[in-house]
């Protein structure tokens, strides 16, 4: 954690491992209350399903946040191989199944390799995409179908790190816009099994790595430092 206090007004960047379950506005409400931040925004939506880093901007760097959204991302996770959920991940049941025993490393090297470079993404149902001015996940989870099209996303990097039975290890480096839960889909139907995300961590933005982030547990020692000992709320 940076040892010289913040300026909170100016302009400052804090760096937040987001916990599992947490939404991104929630880690941006009780770092506002913990604070005493009058100006605050996040610079890229995590999942409540994924941790990691993210990025928070305050007072006049709110201006920045736009120039770090655009910077490439980097995450690590795991992938379930031989079953899909509607929402490629673990936020719905599990609603298809099939073999994998027949997958060599060599073919999970060559499906993941295929899809490096510019690539057509189309994002999940369950995503914040917006519909005629709806939010994508409002519709899924209301059941009714919707059209999303789809976008262009590069994959600069990804390695699949570990293969235990059907659970497959991978790093993603990426552009801006990326879905994983979508990488998850694409990759599970490109081996002819299905997948789907069971684990994300956003370990990189640009130069801004998770490592130098902290917790909001800390929040309170960082509000000791700033020498915030009052209890009004931001605004008051």
């Amino acid at each position: 954690m940076q040892e010289t206090p913040y300026d909170f007004e100016a302009g400052a960047i804090l760096l937040i491992n987001k916990p599992l379950t947490w939404t991104s506005f929630d880690v941006v409400k009780k770092t506002k209350f913990a604070l005493r931040i009058k100006k605050i925004g996040h610079a890229g939506t995590l999942d409540p399903l994924a941790t990691g880093l993210l990025i928070l901007c305050t007072g006049k760097f709110t201006k920045r946040i736009e120039e770090i959204q655009v910077q490439e991302k980097e995450y690590t996770g795991t992938f379930v191989l031989g079953h899909t959920t509607p929402s490629f991940d673990l936020e719905t049941e599990v609603d298809s199944t099939a073999p994998t025993e027949h997958l060599t490393p060599e073919m999970l090297c060559e499906a993941a390799n295929s899809f490096m470079g510019e690539i057509d993404q189309t994002p999940p149902i369950y995503s914040a995409v917006k519909i005629n001015g709806e939010r994508a996940y409002a519709l899924a989870r209301r059941g009714e179908e919707a059209e999303i099209k789809s976008k262009r996303v590069t994959i600069k990097q990804f390695d699949l790190t570990s293969v235990e039975g059907n659970q497959v290890g991978f790093r993603v480096v990426c552009s801006k816009g990326t879905y994983i839960r979508s990488l998850a889909r694409d990759f599970g139907a490109k081996l002819g099994c299905g997948a789907y995300l069971s684990k994300l961590e956003r370990t990189r933005i640009g130069d801004y790595r998770l490592e130098d982030a902290m917790s909001l547990d800390q929040l309170p020692e960082l509000r000791e430092k700033q020498g915030l000992h009052h209890d009004r709320h931001p605004g008051a």
